[in-house]
């Protein structure tokens, strides 16, 4: 009878705050402007299919230019599995912005990790030739030369920021946490990919085809392979107009009202790395593994193949990592009695 009575409880404790949370979201504006003038779009609460289970064959039959053994080594994003959001929440409407980051670097006083540690960043360089380097890096660097200010191509003031750690993010986000009152923080991956694909299953909210990115994307595409021709093979067939990064919002947004989700740049989120965390990932909110050494970056940029910028695709870096690719979205979380 005790454990019955117990059960119960928690059952009903469980349906509560399951409702409480619909009913906080149904009450709050679609879409919220902050102090830096970030838009922040209302996510509903709610539960998705995170992760993929195509085969081999099903990758190299859609991206056949890509060799076989790309496909074989793709299994972190399996398997597939419920996800429950049970918080609403806002998220960036668009990716943080060259502006932005410059105002909350003004009004802060923070010094980025590129600039602080006296190592730079990665910048393109029209004669700086892959081959040549020990990586076979795209980009030229580390260099005190580049940093969020100069990745080597114009950024205006609506570009999404680049070149910023995990950490510079972390501390835009507690800096508005401690300005506003309202918490701030990066995304939890499965956050990030429930709101990514805003109720689609497909391996891009624009559809299955890689073609299809490009009414919703800046990725790599003929343009942007002019600079590259060594990957010619790889960029998508036609032009998305931009050969760098482009103006945050100049695409069409997903179902959501969020803009920029794949492609124009890499955004950081929360979670430690797990290769094999979506095994024994909880259903409700999971987090992530507890410890790690890389942290997980979604979604695509600028100069990124289609098949790395499906929905489902984790990537990740050391906390510490600066690049001409990766940028910033922030969430920010919703309170029970208000926004």
């Amino acid at each position: 009878m005790r454990k019955t009575v117990t059960f119960l409880f928690c059952a009903l404790l469980f349906l509560t705050a399951e409702a409480l949370s619909a009913e906080v979201g149904k009450n709050l504006p679609a879409v919220i402007e902050n102090s830096l003038g970030m838009k922040l779009v209302l996510i509903q609460a709610g539960e998705f299919k995170m992760g993929s289970d195509e085969s081999p064959e099903a990758l190299a039959k859609a991206f056949p230019q890509y060799d076989r053994r790309r496909f074989l080594n793709i299994v972190d994003e399996a398997p597939v599995h419920r996800v429950r959001i049970t918080r609403s929440f806002y998220l960036g409407q668009h990716e943080v912005t060259v502006g932005q980051f410059k105002n909350f670097l003004a009004a802060s006083g923070y010094i980025p990790e590129s600039i602080a540690d006296g190592t730079g960043g990665y910048g393109y360089n029209p004669a700086y030739d892959p081959k040549t380097s020990k990586r076979g890096d795209a980009f030229e660097g580390r260099s005190p030369v580049y940093s969020w200010l100069n990745p080597g191509f114009d950024q205006g003031d609506n570009y999404p920021v680049i070149n910023v750690t995990w950490n510079d993010a972390v501390a835009l986000s507690r800096w508005l946490s401690e300005r506003e009152g309202k918490k701030y923080r990066l995304p939890t991956e499965a956050e990030w990919e429930y709101a990514c694909r805003a109720g689609t299953q497909m391996r891009y909210y624009s559809g299955d085809k890689p073609q299809s990115l490009l009414k919703v994307a800046n990725t790599f595409d003929a343009k942007t392979a002019r600079n590259w021709p060594q990957w010619q093979a790889y960029a998508l067939t036609g032009r998305d107009g931009f050969a760098f990064t482009a103006p945050v919002g100049s695409f069409a947004p997903n179902a959501w009202g969020l803009y920029d989700m794949h492609g124009n740049a890499w955004e950081w989120v929360a979670d430690w790395y797990g290769e094999n965390y979506y095994a024994n990932s909880p259903v409700d909110d999971p987090q992530g593994p507890a410890t790690g050494s890389v942290r997980v970056r979604r979604g695509g940029s600028w100069h990124t193949w289609s098949f790395y910028c499906r929905t489902s695709f984790r990537n990740w870096n050391t906390p510490q990592t600066r690049y001409t690719l990766v940028g910033i979205r922030l969430l920010r979380e919703v309170a029970v009695d208000h926004p």
